[in-house]
């Protein structure tokens, strides 16, 4: 297909995918940034992430779940080193798509700001900081709880399946996090991690200012 043709296709579905939602997830000038910065085909992923969206509006929490999930898993991991140059960077979602790559919180914030955005209550979310046994190391993922003592639903990117965290022998449990505030799961008590906090409250200020 020509580059013409492919701009023309799209062209056609943001037509359809502004029609169909009054508040797009990106807008349009910064969907016009991001074309700009990462090129014709990331922007394309944009507009397929407005169709999912969309599509799933009006759908149970778990299918918005397992469908979310889904979705960024499809993204290729790459270490902050690797992408970013640094050993530890917490990327806003516009960046983590528009890249078509990252770690592992990378993932976790582009699941969470998604759901949040289709009218998910936050209160039910958490970033974990677990250890992963299968691969040996430091991980993160995204937990779900439907009340506040039930079983939480894990949305990680090592697994397109969503699973209740007893089916997920492979994560250690150490840290939730939630809105920058962090707590041992040990203990059940908070920490206070300034590292932990500079780098939500630099996250927000970068998704405030819509950094790609």
């Amino acid at each position: 297909m020509s580059k013409l043709k492919i701009l023309f296709f799209i062209s056609l579905l943001f037509i359809n995918i502004s029609c169909a939602s009054a508040e797009p997830y990106v807008d349009k000038e910064l969907l016009e940034r991001i074309g700009k910065e990462y090129k014709v085909f990331a922007k394309k992923r944009f507009f397929f992430q407005q169709k999912t969206f969309d599509s799933l509006k009006d759908s149970s929490d778990f299918e918005k779940l397992d469908a979310v999930n889904k979705f960024y898993n499809d993204v290729r991991y790459s270490s902050d080193q690797n992408t970013y140059g640094m050993s530890d960077y917490w990327a806003t979602p516009y960046e983590f798509l528009g890249k078509d790559k990252g770690d592992c919180e990378d993932y976790v914030i582009a699941k969470y700001f998604a759901l949040k955005y289709l009218g998910m209550d936050m209160k039910k979310l958490f970033f974990f900081y677990v250890k992963s046994t299968k691969f040996k190391a430091a991980h993160m993922v995204l937990a779900y709880y439907e009340k506040p003592s039930a079983m939480p639903l894990i949305l990680d990117n090592n697994n397109f399946k969503v699973l209740p965290a007893n089916k997920r022998k492979d994560l250690k449990p150490i840290y939730r996090l939630q809105a920058g505030q962090v707590e041992k799961i040990s203990t059940g008590k908070k920490v206070k991690s300034e590292k932990v906090g500079r780098q939500w409250d630099q996250l927000m200020k970068n998704i405030e200012r819509k950094k790609i």
